[in-house]
Protein backbone atom coordinates (compact mmCIF):
# COMPACT_ATOMS: atom_id res chain seq x y z
CA UNK A 1 0.00 0.00 0.00
CA UNK A 2 1.15 3.77 -0.89
CA UNK A 3 -0.02 6.65 0.76
CA UNK A 4 0.94 9.94 -0.79
CA UNK A 5 3.14 12.16 1.69
CA UNK A 6 -0.04 14.37 1.74
CA UNK A 7 -2.49 11.82 2.60
CA UNK A 8 0.25 10.45 5.63
CA UNK A 9 0.26 14.47 6.82
CA UNK A 10 -3.25 14.43 6.73
CA UNK A 11 -3.98 11.29 9.02
CA UNK A 12 -1.22 12.27 11.32
CA UNK A 13 -3.29 15.35 11.47
CA UNK A 14 -5.77 13.33 12.54
CA UNK A 15 -4.32 11.34 14.65
CA UNK A 16 -2.81 13.96 16.91
CA UNK A 17 -6.05 15.97 17.14
CA UNK A 18 -8.13 15.33 20.11
CA UNK A 19 -11.53 16.92 21.52
CA UNK A 20 -13.51 16.49 25.12
CA UNK A 21 -16.61 14.58 24.59
CA UNK A 22 -18.91 13.30 26.55
CA UNK A 23 -19.68 10.83 24.31
CA UNK A 24 -18.94 6.62 24.65
CA UNK A 25 -15.41 5.91 23.51
CA UNK A 26 -13.64 3.13 22.79
CA UNK A 27 -9.69 3.41 23.80
CA UNK A 28 -8.68 0.39 21.44
CA UNK A 29 -10.90 1.81 18.62
CA UNK A 30 -9.66 5.33 19.61
CA UNK A 31 -5.79 3.98 18.55
CA UNK A 32 -7.01 3.21 15.47
CA UNK A 33 -8.79 6.19 14.29
CA UNK A 34 -7.98 7.57 10.95
CA UNK A 35 -4.79 4.99 10.21
CA UNK A 36 -4.67 3.05 7.31
CA UNK A 37 -5.27 -1.05 7.51
CA UNK A 38 -3.32 -2.30 4.26
CA UNK A 39 -5.30 -4.77 2.14
CA UNK A 40 -3.84 -5.99 -1.16
CA UNK A 41 -0.85 -4.21 -3.08
CA UNK A 42 -2.49 -0.89 -2.75
CA UNK A 43 -5.55 -0.77 -0.57
CA UNK A 44 -6.57 -0.28 2.73
CA UNK A 45 -9.53 0.53 5.29
CA UNK A 46 -9.49 3.41 8.11
CA UNK A 47 -11.63 3.63 10.51
CA UNK A 48 -12.82 7.44 10.36
CA UNK A 49 -15.80 8.00 12.96
CA UNK A 50 -17.87 5.55 15.03
CA UNK A 51 -20.51 6.13 17.92
CA UNK A 52 -22.00 3.44 20.27
CA UNK A 53 -20.50 0.81 22.41
CA UNK A 54 -21.26 -2.99 23.54
CA UNK A 55 -23.00 -0.76 26.14
CA UNK A 56 -24.89 1.20 23.85
CA UNK A 57 -26.81 -2.14 22.59
CA UNK A 58 -27.45 -3.36 26.10
CA UNK A 59 -28.62 -0.01 26.65
CA UNK A 60 -31.23 0.13 23.37
CA UNK A 61 -32.16 -3.83 24.72
CA UNK A 62 -32.74 -2.69 28.06
CA UNK A 63 -34.19 0.76 27.10
CA UNK A 64 -32.20 2.23 30.02
CA UNK A 65 -30.89 5.62 30.93
CA UNK A 66 -27.26 4.79 31.52
CA UNK A 67 -24.90 2.51 32.63
CA UNK A 68 -26.17 1.18 36.14
CA UNK A 69 -24.21 -1.13 38.15
CA UNK A 70 -24.96 -4.31 36.14
CA UNK A 71 -22.01 -6.30 35.76
CA UNK A 72 -19.60 -6.79 32.52
CA UNK A 73 -20.99 -10.52 32.66
CA UNK A 74 -24.77 -9.53 32.73
CA UNK A 75 -24.11 -7.38 29.56
CA UNK A 76 -22.14 -9.92 27.42
CA UNK A 77 -24.94 -12.71 28.85
CA UNK A 78 -27.70 -9.94 27.17
CA UNK A 79 -25.67 -9.45 24.02
CA UNK A 80 -24.83 -13.04 23.66
CA UNK A 81 -28.46 -13.68 24.13
CA UNK A 82 -29.26 -11.04 21.39
CA UNK A 83 -27.27 -12.40 19.17
CA UNK A 84 -28.08 -16.13 19.25
CA UNK A 85 -31.96 -15.16 18.76
CA UNK A 86 -31.26 -12.86 16.14
CA UNK A 87 -32.45 -9.70 17.37
CA UNK A 88 -31.19 -6.57 15.40
CA UNK A 89 -32.45 -3.62 16.41
CA UNK A 90 -30.28 -3.30 19.65
CA UNK A 91 -27.26 -3.68 17.13
CA UNK A 92 -28.37 -0.65 14.68
CA UNK A 93 -27.95 1.97 17.34
CA UNK A 94 -24.01 1.74 16.73
CA UNK A 95 -22.56 3.22 13.80
CA UNK A 96 -18.69 2.78 12.19
CA UNK A 97 -17.67 4.94 8.76
CA UNK A 98 -14.84 3.70 6.73
CA UNK A 99 -12.95 5.40 4.14
CA UNK A 100 -11.62 2.19 1.52
CA UNK A 101 -9.22 2.21 -0.88
CA UNK A 102 -10.24 -0.92 -3.50
CA UNK A 103 -10.38 -2.29 -6.84
CA UNK A 104 -13.57 -1.58 -8.77
CA UNK A 105 -13.81 -5.20 -9.31
CA UNK A 106 -14.30 -5.44 -5.93
CA UNK A 107 -16.63 -2.56 -5.14
CA UNK A 108 -18.95 -3.78 -7.88
CA UNK A 109 -19.34 -7.23 -6.01
CA UNK A 110 -19.30 -5.46 -2.49
CA UNK A 111 -22.06 -2.25 -3.38
CA UNK A 112 -24.51 -5.50 -4.13
CA UNK A 113 -24.88 -5.22 0.16
CA UNK A 114 -27.64 -2.55 -0.35
CA UNK A 115 -27.51 -1.84 3.77
CA UNK A 116 -24.83 1.46 4.29
CA UNK A 117 -24.06 4.73 2.83
CA UNK A 118 -22.03 5.19 0.64
CA UNK A 119 -19.93 8.05 -1.38
CA UNK A 120 -17.35 6.98 -4.08
CA UNK A 121 -14.67 8.78 -5.73
CA UNK A 122 -16.27 10.06 -8.99
CA UNK A 123 -14.15 10.29 -11.72
CA UNK A 124 -16.45 12.26 -13.62
CA UNK A 125 -15.04 15.28 -11.93
CA UNK A 126 -11.55 13.97 -10.78
CA UNK A 127 -8.66 11.72 -12.42
CA UNK A 128 -8.12 8.23 -11.08
CA UNK A 129 -5.13 7.18 -9.50
CA UNK A 130 -2.36 4.91 -11.36
CA UNK A 131 -2.87 2.36 -9.66
CA UNK A 132 -4.07 -1.32 -10.30
CA UNK A 133 -3.86 -4.71 -8.67
CA UNK A 134 -2.34 -7.50 -9.50
CA UNK A 135 -2.31 -11.25 -7.46
CA UNK A 136 -0.01 -12.19 -5.47
CA UNK A 137 1.36 -15.49 -7.40
CA UNK A 138 -0.37 -17.75 -4.96
CA UNK A 139 -3.44 -15.77 -5.36
CA UNK A 140 -3.39 -17.39 -9.46
CA UNK A 141 -5.67 -19.92 -9.62
CA UNK A 142 -7.69 -21.83 -12.49
CA UNK A 143 -11.39 -21.84 -12.60
CA UNK A 144 -12.98 -24.39 -10.60
CA UNK A 145 -14.59 -27.61 -11.91
CA UNK A 146 -16.95 -28.41 -9.39
CA UNK A 147 -17.82 -24.20 -8.53
CA UNK A 148 -18.42 -21.75 -10.74
CA UNK A 149 -17.82 -19.15 -8.33
CA UNK A 150 -14.87 -20.73 -6.95
CA UNK A 151 -11.17 -20.98 -7.92
CA UNK A 152 -9.08 -24.34 -8.55
CA UNK A 153 -5.65 -25.27 -8.91
CA UNK A 154 -3.00 -22.48 -8.65
CA UNK A 155 -1.36 -21.46 -11.74
CA UNK A 156 2.56 -22.35 -11.68
CA UNK A 157 5.65 -21.57 -13.60
CA UNK A 158 5.10 -20.16 -17.04
CA UNK A 159 1.01 -20.16 -16.59
CA UNK A 160 0.96 -17.95 -13.76
CA UNK A 161 3.77 -15.27 -15.55
CA UNK A 162 1.97 -14.73 -18.39
CA UNK A 163 -1.25 -13.87 -16.93
CA UNK A 164 0.92 -11.26 -14.63
CA UNK A 165 2.57 -9.63 -17.38
CA UNK A 166 -1.08 -9.69 -19.36
CA UNK A 167 -3.04 -8.16 -16.58
CA UNK A 168 -0.23 -5.46 -15.76
CA UNK A 169 0.02 -4.65 -20.00
CA UNK A 170 -3.26 -4.50 -20.18
CA UNK A 171 -3.74 -2.14 -17.12
CA UNK A 172 -1.06 -0.49 -18.25
CA UNK A 173 -1.93 0.40 -21.63
CA UNK A 174 -5.45 1.71 -20.83
CA UNK A 175 -4.04 3.87 -18.26
CA UNK A 176 -1.80 5.18 -20.92
CA UNK A 177 -5.04 5.84 -23.55
CA UNK A 178 -7.05 7.23 -20.67
CA UNK A 179 -4.43 9.47 -19.67
CA UNK A 180 -3.62 10.73 -23.53
CA UNK A 181 -7.47 11.17 -23.95
CA UNK A 182 -7.94 13.19 -21.13
CA UNK A 183 -4.85 15.14 -22.27
CA UNK A 184 -4.57 16.89 -18.76
CA UNK A 185 -1.50 18.22 -17.25
CA UNK A 186 -0.53 18.19 -13.48
CA UNK A 187 -1.40 22.03 -13.10
CA UNK A 188 -4.69 20.57 -14.88
CA UNK A 189 -3.60 22.56 -18.52
CA UNK A 190 -3.80 20.53 -21.57
CA UNK A 191 -0.49 18.01 -21.85
CA UNK A 192 -0.66 18.80 -25.47
CA UNK A 193 -1.78 22.30 -25.99
CA UNK A 194 -2.61 21.08 -29.90
CA UNK A 195 -5.51 19.10 -29.15
CA UNK A 196 -8.75 18.95 -26.98
CA UNK A 197 -9.41 16.23 -24.10
CA UNK A 198 -12.09 13.85 -23.93
CA UNK A 199 -14.41 14.62 -21.19
CA UNK A 200 -13.26 12.95 -18.04
CA UNK A 201 -16.48 10.43 -17.73
CA UNK A 202 -16.01 9.24 -21.18
CA UNK A 203 -12.43 8.18 -20.63
CA UNK A 204 -12.88 6.49 -17.47
CA UNK A 205 -14.62 3.75 -19.60
CA UNK A 206 -11.46 2.15 -21.12
CA UNK A 207 -10.34 1.40 -17.81
CA UNK A 208 -9.54 -2.10 -16.22
CA UNK A 209 -11.48 -3.39 -13.62
CA UNK A 210 -8.71 -3.98 -11.45
CA UNK A 211 -8.04 0.07 -11.02
CA UNK A 212 -8.14 1.30 -7.74
CA UNK A 213 -11.15 3.87 -6.60
CA UNK A 214 -12.01 4.91 -3.08
CA UNK A 215 -15.53 5.43 -0.85
CA UNK A 216 -16.57 6.24 2.04
CA UNK A 217 -18.59 3.75 3.83
CA UNK A 218 -21.07 4.15 6.57
CA UNK A 219 -23.14 1.35 8.56
CA UNK A 220 -25.10 0.23 11.07
CA UNK A 221 -23.30 -2.62 13.41
CA UNK A 222 -26.13 -4.90 12.57
CA UNK A 223 -25.48 -4.67 8.56
CA UNK A 224 -22.16 -5.04 9.10
CA UNK A 225 -22.22 -8.03 10.61
CA UNK A 226 -24.31 -9.33 8.14
CA UNK A 227 -21.85 -8.36 5.82
CA UNK A 228 -19.56 -9.61 7.44
CA UNK A 229 -20.38 -12.72 8.10
CA UNK A 230 -20.71 -13.59 4.07
CA UNK A 231 -17.59 -11.99 2.86
CA UNK A 232 -15.18 -12.62 5.84
CA UNK A 233 -16.20 -16.42 5.12
CA UNK A 234 -13.75 -18.98 3.70
CA UNK A 235 -16.30 -19.57 0.57
CA UNK A 236 -15.70 -15.34 -0.12
CA UNK A 237 -14.26 -14.57 -3.22
CA UNK A 238 -10.34 -13.69 -1.85
CA UNK A 239 -10.03 -10.05 -2.88
CA UNK A 240 -13.10 -9.07 -0.88
CA UNK A 241 -11.78 -11.30 2.15
CA UNK A 242 -8.91 -9.71 2.99
CA UNK A 243 -10.86 -6.32 3.51
CA UNK A 244 -13.51 -8.02 5.64
CA UNK A 245 -10.66 -9.49 7.36
CA UNK A 246 -9.56 -6.00 8.24
CA UNK A 247 -12.86 -4.60 9.57
CA UNK A 248 -13.16 -7.86 11.67
CA UNK A 249 -10.31 -6.25 13.22
CA UNK A 250 -11.98 -3.26 13.89
CA UNK A 251 -15.39 -4.70 14.95
CA UNK A 252 -13.12 -6.82 17.84
CA UNK A 253 -11.62 -3.52 18.90
CA UNK A 254 -14.94 -1.49 19.14
CA UNK A 255 -17.15 -3.83 20.21
CA UNK A 256 -15.44 -7.06 22.44
CA UNK A 257 -18.09 -8.54 23.72
CA UNK A 258 -20.09 -8.06 20.04
CA UNK A 259 -17.25 -9.53 18.14
CA UNK A 260 -17.42 -12.80 20.46
CA UNK A 261 -21.17 -13.57 20.20
CA UNK A 262 -20.88 -12.92 16.98
CA UNK A 263 -17.57 -15.13 16.15
CA UNK A 264 -19.82 -17.86 18.45
CA UNK A 265 -23.08 -17.52 17.34
CA UNK A 266 -22.31 -16.83 13.54
CA UNK A 267 -19.03 -17.58 12.27
CA UNK A 268 -18.37 -20.43 14.11
CA UNK A 269 -21.95 -21.59 13.95
CA UNK A 270 -23.97 -23.58 11.50
CA UNK A 271 -27.67 -23.34 10.62
CA UNK A 272 -29.50 -26.79 10.60
CA UNK A 273 -32.75 -27.52 8.56
CA UNK A 274 -36.06 -29.10 9.64
CA UNK A 275 -34.80 -32.15 7.55
CA UNK A 276 -30.86 -31.79 8.59
CA UNK A 277 -31.78 -31.61 12.67
CA UNK A 278 -34.14 -34.48 12.15
CA UNK A 279 -31.53 -36.64 10.98
CA UNK A 280 -29.21 -35.73 13.24
CA UNK A 281 -31.94 -36.64 15.89
CA UNK A 282 -31.94 -39.76 14.49
CA UNK A 283 -28.10 -40.19 14.61
CA UNK A 284 -28.35 -39.38 18.20
CA UNK A 285 -30.71 -42.16 19.15
CA UNK A 286 -28.58 -44.93 17.07
CA UNK A 287 -30.55 -45.26 14.09
CA UNK A 288 -28.66 -45.87 11.03
CA UNK A 289 -28.77 -43.58 8.65
CA UNK A 290 -28.02 -42.93 4.89
CA UNK A 291 -27.90 -40.52 2.51
CA UNK A 292 -31.22 -42.07 0.50
CA UNK A 293 -33.31 -42.91 3.29
CA UNK A 294 -32.63 -39.17 4.39
CA UNK A 295 -34.67 -37.37 2.58
CA UNK A 296 -31.66 -34.71 1.90
CA UNK A 297 -30.48 -33.86 -1.46
CA UNK A 298 -27.14 -35.49 -2.27
CA UNK A 299 -25.61 -31.57 -1.48
CA UNK A 300 -27.60 -31.38 1.68
CA UNK A 301 -26.20 -34.63 2.87
CA UNK A 302 -22.52 -33.83 2.00
CA UNK A 303 -23.35 -30.38 3.73
CA UNK A 304 -24.70 -31.79 7.22
CA UNK A 305 -21.97 -34.79 7.20
CA UNK A 306 -19.33 -31.89 6.92
CA UNK A 307 -21.24 -30.12 9.93
CA UNK A 308 -20.64 -33.33 12.06
CA UNK A 309 -17.31 -33.38 10.96
CA UNK A 310 -18.25 -36.94 9.38
CA UNK A 311 -17.48 -36.24 5.77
Amino acid sequence: MRLTHEQQAEIDSQRQAAAPTRRATVPALEDMLYGALPVLDHGFVRVIDYMGDDAAVVQAARVSYGRGTRRVSEDAGLIRYLMRHRHSTPFEMCEIKYHVKLPIFVARQWIRHRMANVNEYSARYSILDREFYLPAPEHLAAQSSSNRQGRGAVLEGEEAAAVLDMLRHDATLTYDHYAHMLNEGADGEPADPGRRGLARELARMNLTLNTYTQWYWKADLHNLLGFLSLRADSHAQFEIRAYADAMLDTVRAWVPQTFQAFLDYRMGAATLSAQMLAVVRRLLAGDPVDQPGSGLSKREWAELMDTLGRA
